[in-house]
């Protein structure tokens, strides 16, 4: 069992709070704040046996699905169909339907159009509810700060870009991405840094099955008038390959040279570590 810090010696004066404070119905969020306790183990240890308040609880979502699953079985709805209506999944459904009667059996070819049309609504919901995360959690970002832009900007290079080995001291600034979103933030973070467009040199990297020209046409319209665009490097085509990355969605890689680069390398690689070392010392804090 965890021992009790000395900054929280006095437990049992302790818990009498934690207590009523529980008792007036405060959550444990609320209790934290009050006491300053963030010891997650030690909080719960003061509001054991405490049953939490009735607000606190999650209401049983389900429970109106399952009183329409039963009214749809006991019409001799099947599963696919209940899915269908109700949108939730067979293992639920099943769970609450089970001491039902079976519906009779249907032909082959219906139960096949209805499993058909089932699969296709949860795909549609699915993909709803994808695309409802991804908004919302876009939302959450709201604006940037330059700092922050700068901080991004360091963990997008030193994953993506070039770094030079103990075997390869290259120390010039090198970025390649297919994703014009990532390219698109990391010549904002070249601009925050001053980097003057003139110093890019821009190349397109693609398989030489592919439509080159207009993926050197798509390439020059994403950055605009940022730098000059070099020779595009070809990829030699292997037909045994099984490669998605193909059609007209396909621009292959946009390759990002900032030219006379050495000392911002060594900035960037100084950044990284002043990173992990103030996240490291972070995470220490919030361990203790």
């Amino acid at each position: 069992m965890t021992e009790i810090t000395s900054k929280y010696a006095d437990f049992e004066d302790l818990r009498e709070r934690a207590v009523a404070l529980r008792r007036e119905g405060l959550s444990v969020r609320q209790i934290r704040d009050r006491l300053k306790v963030f010891n997650n183990d030690i909080l719960h240890r003061l509001l054991k046996g405490e049953p939490p308040p009735e607000w606190t609880k999650r209401p049983r979502a389900k429970d109106d699905l399952r009183t329409k699953a039963r009214e749809l079985r006991l019409e001799g709805k099947t599963y696919d169909q209940i899915q269908l209506e109700l949108g939730c999944s067979k293992s639920s459904i099943s769970l609450w339907v089970r001491d039902l009667p079976k519906p009779p059996r249907r032909s082959r070819e219906e139960a096949s159009a209805i499993a058909r049309r089932g699969w296709e609504a949860t795909l549609e919901r699915r993909e709803a509810d994808r695309q409802r995360v991804k908004h919302d959690a876009a939302a959450e970002i709201g604006t940037m700060t330059g700092r922050e832009l700068f901080l991004l900007g360091v963990g997008l290079y030193w994953a993506e870009g070039t770094k030079a080995k103990p075997h390869r001291r290259q120390e010039r600034v090198t970025f390649i991405n297919s994703d014009p979103h990532m390219i698109h933030v990391f010549l904002a973070w070249l601009r925050l840094l001053n980097v003057p467009a003139e110093q890019l040199r821009f190349h397109v990297h693609i398989h030489e099955s592919a439509d080159v020209p207009e993926a050197e046409r798509f390439w020059r319209a994403e950055v605009g008038p940022s730098g000059s665009f070099g020779k595009t490097t070809l990829k030699r085509h292997n037909p045994s390959t099984n490669r998605k990355n193909t059609g007209e969605g396909y621009h292959g890689c946009l390759m990002v040279r900032v030219n006379k680069s050495a000392e911002l390398y060594r900035r960037i690689e100084g950044w990284w570590c002043g990173i992990v070392g103030a996240a490291e010392r972070a995470d220490q804090e919030n361990r203790t």
